[in-house]
C-alpha cells in the first residue's frame, strides 16, 4: 500500500537550522532517498519551495479565485513529501521516522486512496 509522508515545519523551525548545516541537512534527505530506493520502498520524493511561493486556486459558484500564499491558515507549511510503498502502516511510520526533517518539524503519514481497483493505493 502506498503512504504519503508529508513534511511540515514552521518557518521559525527551518530558520533555526544554521546556514552552515543546511547542505548536510539536504544531503541527509538525499541519502535517505537512496536508502529507500535500494529497498524498493520509495515511489517519489520532492522538496517544495517556501510557502511564500504558493498560490491557491479555488472555484466557488463558477467563479475562479487565485490568491497568493498557502492554503492552510497555520504557521506550519508543507515542505516536501515522500510517497512510499509500505507493507503496513507500521512500516510506513517506521519509514517516516527516518526522514531527516522529523528532527525539525513533523511528518504526517496518510494512506493513499486506492482508486479503480489499484491494490497498491493511488491512481496509476
Amino acid at each position: 500500500m502506498r503512504y504519503l509522508c508529508m513534511i511540515y515545519a514552521t518557518q521559525a523551525q527551518m530558520d533555526a537550522i544554521p546556514p552552515a548545516e543546511l547542505p548536510a541537512f539536504v544531503n541527509a534527505h538525499l541519502d535517505y532517498d537512496d536508502e529507500l530506493k535500494a529497498s524498493c520502498k520509495l515511489v517519489a520524493s520532492e522538496g517544495l519551495e517556501s510557502s511564500d511561493k504558493a498560490v491557491v486556486v479555488r472555484m466557488r459558484k463558477g467563479k475562479l479565485s487565485v490568491t497568493d500564499g498557502p492554503f492552510v491558515e497555520t504557521n506550519e507549511q508543507l515542505g516536501g513529501f515522500y510517497l512510499v510503498d509500505a507493507d503496513s502502516e507500521e512500516e510506513a511510520l517506521h519509514i517516516a521516522a527516518g526522514i531527516p526533517s522529523v528532527r525539525v518539524g513533523s511528518i504526517e503519514v496518510r494512506p493513499v486512496l486506492a482508486m479503480r481497483g489499484d491494490a497498491a493505493g493511488g491512481a496509476q
